[in-house]
Formats: structure tokens, C-alpha cells, sequence
């Protein structure tokens, strides 16, 4: 039997359980996205977005889930402290997929109609809002986890930002994956930052136990007309980790948005972003670095959708994969025809550190348009032995100088870091991944 009949199985099973546990808006989407289930199935290696993972593997184990959402807190001030020093965040805590509020982060310290809190919550105290946004982004209309997520997700995190409000701290998210089995865990994020808004968010995912964990991770952002968003993605958790995650982002005119992607230690994981500039001179900055060894896997794809005019988009992807560590990386922009005045650049670079080491890389352009501006590019090579040799020539010893010239490639992507004070803590984290002194996940005390 397929996997997925068996979610749909386990799903009409328990339907009552799953709505009793979330909210009517979000109720609202689980029969359409179990259809969407049923016709479409879930992500395999014989379609061409996922050639590289087989994504539809990763559901056959008998994973534990939390329906009846029985209490599993952690003691979120014993099991994380951030070690981002100068960065003055106002912090959140999803446990597994259920939103958990911090000491440091009450709603007295947010601007005037903000909202961050339980999407959950949300759903039953703003449905205006929600039913709004929700679910209106999220593909489930092909193979992907839109759908599966959909059917069983019952919290997460929505984050409100009105029209003309600038949050001036960054929020922070962390989430926290704890079990005393192996869980599958399916959250949402739902982000919405309003005409003129500016907001930064930071959304950093953990592991407390050595349990393994799947984790589906669907998130919908919505910039509006002239607003600035910054989104930060990093993941350090552990070898028996699996994540799928898609992010929906869509962009209003003179928006500006930067999304970078930081896997420093994981198991399997596949990302997805999906963007479409809507609006004349929205602007995407999207960037990402994996650092991967022994059997670990990193997979990206991403679609950047030209839909108007005088746009802009810049993606640069590095990994160093080093053992016996797969990466993939596919990225597609669209421009179409009335896009005129496009501006977009793709750039893919990889170095493979071992022979048993693997890259597979397909950037690609596809242009309706006739007055554009667009380049694609992708390497994929060994560490510069004549660099090397120069250092060594100079007394630097041998590690030594593989570490520096590595630390120099993925310092391109760190750089366009607009957040200085994650920029500076990224530098040190590559640099401890480099030298093997960061094996998990560096911000849970458990983990040390």
C-alpha cells in the first residue's frame, strides 16, 4: 500500500480528533487537501522537482502522531538559550508543532495591532484575518506535502504586522522536537506584514531528543504593497532528522524581501520556496548554504515567478558537501510575457570535498519576455589547490587552510546577511561546522 493511503486512512479515522484539537478555519481546508491527497499522492523520485529525493519514502515508517494533543512542553528555559550575542530578539517557542509563548516575549512588549501568537488561536479570535490568508498560497494542487500537511496540521504560528507598523526587534521562533518516540510533526507559519510594514523574523529549528523526526513545515508570507521582510530559516538538528518544508511568498509592489536558508546539520531535508512578484519593483533576495557530511542529504528547489514588470530577483546557493553527502539543488525562474524590464540572476556553486561525495544542480530560465536582463550558472569543483598550495607554502598547515578556503566560499552567501548580529554568529558556526566541533544542534543545552 502507497503511503499516502494509509494518511488517508488514518485521517478519516480520526477527523473528529483532528478538528477537535484546531480550529474551524483551519477545519475548513482538511476535505478539499485530502482529495488533493487522494489525486495527486505525495512526492516521488519519478517527477522531475524531486529526480533526487524521494521524498514519499520518508512517510513509511510508522511515525507517532500527537491528534489528541496530549501536553508535551519541554522547559524551554532549561533546553535553549540563544547564542546570538548582541541580537535583541523577542522570542517564541513552537514544541513540536503547538505554539508555547516565552517569558521574554508577552504581547504588552508588541506595537499596537500586531499580532504573534497560536495560529491556532488566531483562527478562533481573527477568522477575518485568517480565512483571509490561510490556505490561499499553498499549492495543493500537485505532488507535495501542501496537502498532507494541510489534512493534519492543527497549530503553528501566525505573525500580524498592520499596515505602517515597523517591528523594530527581530522575532524569533525557535522549534523544539522532543519525543520519547518517533513523531511526525506538522506545523503552519502564516506570516502577513501590511502596506509600508517592516518586519524580521528569524525561525531557527532544534532537536532536544535523539528520537527520529519528520517534520512538514508549511509557511504562507504575504509582503504588501511597499513593506520590507527579512526571513532567516537555519536548521541544526541531528542525523535522524527528516524535514519537508514549502514557503509561499508573495510579493506586492515595491516590496522587499531577503529569505536565506542556513543548513548547518541535519539529516534528509528538502526545501521549497515558491515566490511570486505581483506588484512593479518588488525586489527578492534569496540565498542559502549547506553544510553536509557523512550520509546527510540537502535538497532545494526553487520557482521565482516574474508575473509584472520592473522586478528584481538574486538568488546565490552554496553547498560544501564533504563524506558521503548528497545535495541537490533546481531553480527556476519564470518571466512572462508582460514582465518587461525583468532584472533576475541565478547562481549555484558547490564544492565536493570527497569522490563519494554528491551534487546535482539545474538552474533554469524560462523568458517570454523580450527586454530583460537574466543569467543562470551553476559549478560544481574541488577546493582550489593552487590556493591551497599557496597557503601551505606561507606555514599554514594543511586542515588549517582547507578550513579558511571554505569558510571563504560560503562567506559570499553570509555576507548578504542584512541582520549583523546573526551575520557575525553564522561566521562562527560554519566555522566551528568546518573544524568538527559543531556535530548538532548548538543551541540546546540537551544537545551538549
Amino acid at each position: 500500500m502507497k503511503p499516502e493511503q494509509n494518511y488517508i486512512e488514518l485521517f478519516d479515522r480520526n477527523r473528529a480528533l483532528i478538528d477537535s484539537g484546531s480550529a474551524r478555519v483551519m477545519n475548513g481546508l482538511r476535505e478539499r487537501a485530502s482529495e488533493c491527497l487522494k489525486l495527486y499522492g505525495l512526492p516521488h523520485k519519478g517527477l522531475e522537482e524531486y529526480l533526487h529525493t524521494d521524498v514519499r519514502e520518508w512517510f513509511l515508517p510508522d511515525w507517532g502522531m500527537n491528534l489528541g494533543r496530549l501536553d508535551m512542553r519541554v522547559d524551554k528555559a532549561q533546553a535553549f538559550r540563544c547564542n546570538v550575542p548582541n541580537l535583541s530578539t523577542l522570542l517564541y517557542f513552537l514544541a513540536n508543532d503547538e505554539f508555547a509563548c516565552s517569558q521574554t516575549a508577552s504581547r504588552t512588549s508588541l506595537p499596537e495591532g500586531v499580532f504573534v501568537g497560536s495560529l491556532r488561536e488566531a483562527a478562533e479570535s481573527r477568522p477575518e484575518i485568517v480565512g483571509k490568508y490561510y490556505g490561499r498560497l499553498a499549492d495543493m494542487d500537485r505532488p507535495g506535502i501542501a496537502a498532507l500537511n494541510s489534512m493534519f496540521a492543527q497549530d503553528g504560528m501566525m505573525i500580524y504586522v498592520p499596515d505602517g507598523v515597523v517591528m523594530d526587534k527581530p522575532l524569533q521562533l525557535v522549534t523544539l522536537l522532543q519525543s520519547p518516540v518517533d513523531m511526525m510533526v506538522n506545523r503552519r507559519v502564516l506570516v502577513i506584514v501590511g502596506r509600508g510594514a517592516q518586519l524580521r523574523l528569524l525561525m531557527c529549528d532544534h532537536a532536544l531528543s535523539a528520537n527520529g523526526f519528520l517534520t512538514t513545515q508549511v509557511t504562507e508570507a504575504y509582503a504588501g504593497p511597499g513593506s520590507r521582510l527579512e526571513l532567516y530559516d537555519l536548521e541544526e538538528t541531528h542525523n535522524a532528522n527528516l524535514r519537508v518544508s514549502e514557503l509561499y511568498l508573495s510579493q506586492e509592489q515595491d516590496s522587499s524581501v531577503e529569505a536565506d536558508y542556513m543548513t548547518l546539520h541535519n539529516g534528509r531535508t528538502r526545501n521549497t520556496v515558491s515566490v511570486m512578484l505581483k506588484g512593479r519593483g518588488a525586489q527578492l533576495s534569496l540565498n542559502g548554504i549547506g553544510t553536509i557530511d557523512r550520509e546527510q542529504h540537502l535538497d532545494i528547489m526553487t520557482f521565482v515567478d516574474h508575473r509584472v514588470p520592473d522586478c528584481t530577483s538574486n538568488e546565490l546557493f552554496k553547498y560544501v558537501l564533504d563524506d558521503s553527502a548528497t545535495g541537490a539543488f533546481a531553480g527556476k525562474v519564470l518571466v512572462r510575457k508582460d514582465a518587461q524590464r525583468t532584472s533576475s540572476e541565478q547562481t549555484n556553486r558547490n564544492i565536493c570535498l570527497t569522490r563519494s561525495s554528491r551534487m546535482f544542480t539545474q538552474p533554469q530560465l524560462e523568458i517570454y519576455a523580450d527586454d530583460v536582463k537574466c543569467s543562470h550558472g551553476a559549478t560544481v569543483g574541488q577546493l582550489d589547490e593552487r590556493a591551497m598550495f599557496y597557503m601551505r607554502q606561507r606555514g599554514i598547515p594543511e586542515q588549517e587552510a582547507r578550513m579558511m578556503l571554505m569558510q571563504a566560499f560560503v562567506g559570499e552567501v553570509i555576507g548578504r546577511v542584512a541582520l549583523e548580529p546573526l551575520r557575525d554568529r553564522l561566521n562562527r558556526l560554519v566555522e566551528k561546522r568546518f573544524r568538527g566541533e559543531l556535530s548538532q544542534c548548538e543551541g540546546c543545552r540537551a544537545c551538549r
